[in-house]
């Protein structure tokens, strides 16, 4: 589809425009964009701004807003996505502590009303060594126990999804012992967790902005229930050149800053590595995979 549209100032942003080409589900929510921003203006007495048009936005439409009491705002809308899919609970559940604060939302329309972080520099030009403490601090502080009955899905049952994935794409196995070791490990451990928290799961320095209420604040959780040994991962495999010069220096350090067991945010990171072990070997067919350098 065009990246304008006749109902809206500004054109939709590549890279959303992008991500929604791949699915025909994408595309058509996408399309019902211009009519959704509407019926949210008026709801909700809200002054749009041009949309966030940057490589961090790829799966929603997201622009500040000033509100009718004349406060800022940042409103996004989500395109359909399995491991989003209950970011709005999330941050009803972590309420602004440390995430940013849920003014408003709408499930159906997969729309939230938040809170705009001043002045939103994100973590990621911060060094990584700095960057690790300050994830850290955040992930600890995320790692709640949510009552029963929650709507939050197993961690396991996003392993799995990737794991099914991985495994459909059997024609681009170089190491398929290494592979199969990664799937087991998907298995095995959700089942081995001796701690069940709400994670994040795709907390990295792109999703940390700075703020005035709080020195850091976490924007798009995708809450899964699990081990809390798992949400190293993503910042983990941003820090890939770290890893790849000093593996198990840059786990350790890590894990102990979270204060969890280095050896079960190893068994994740190699089990995440090895699913996309075959998308690495087509990019850069000449290179060690990283997950063999960080195998256990």
């Amino acid at each position: 589809m065009s990246t304008h549209s006749s109902q809206l100032p500004w054109p939709i942003p590549k890279r959303l425009v992008a991500t929604c080409r791949m699915e025909p589900e994408r595309q058509e929510w996408l399309g019902r964009v211009p009519d959704a921003l509407r019926e949210l203006e008026a709801r909700w007495e809200l002054r749009l701004g041009a949309p966030i048009d940057t490589d961090e936005v790829s799966c929603a439409w997201v622009a500040p807003v000033m509100r009718a009491d004349g406060s800022p705002g940042v409103l996004k809308l989500g395109m359909p996505h399995m491991e989003a899919e209950h970011e709005i609970e999330g941050l009803q559940f972590w309420d602004a502590d440390p995430t940013v604060r849920l003014y408003d939302s709408d499930k159906a329309l997969n729309a939230i009303l938040m809170e705009r972080c001043v002045p939103g520099t994100v973590l990621r030009t911060l060094p990584e060594t700095e960057q690790d403490v300050v994830i850290a601090r955040l992930l600890r502080r995320l790692w709640r126990t949510p009552p029963e009955p929650h709507p939050f899905r197993p961690l396991a049952q996003m392993v799995k999804r990737w794991g099914d994935e991985a495994e459909a794409d059997e024609d681009a196995w170089r190491d398929p012992g290494l592979l199969r070791e990664g799937l087991r490990l998907f298995d095995e451990l959700p089942r081995t967790a001796t701690r069940q928290v709400l994670l994040a799961t795709d907390l990295h320095a792109g999703n940390v902005l700075r703020a005035e209420r709080e020195p850091w604040l976490v924007i798009d959780p995708k809450p899964f229930v699990g081990d809390p040994a798992y949400d190293a991962t993503q910042h983990l495999l941003n820090c890939r050149e770290r890893l790849r010069s000093k593996p198990d220096d840059t786990i350790q350090r890590f894990a102990d800053l979270l204060k969890i067991n280095s050896e079960r945010v190893r068994l994740w990171l190699f089990a995440r590595l090895a699913a996309e072990s075959g998308e690495e070997w087509r990019d850069d067919p000449g290179e060690t995979p990283l997950a063999r350098l960080v195998a256990p």
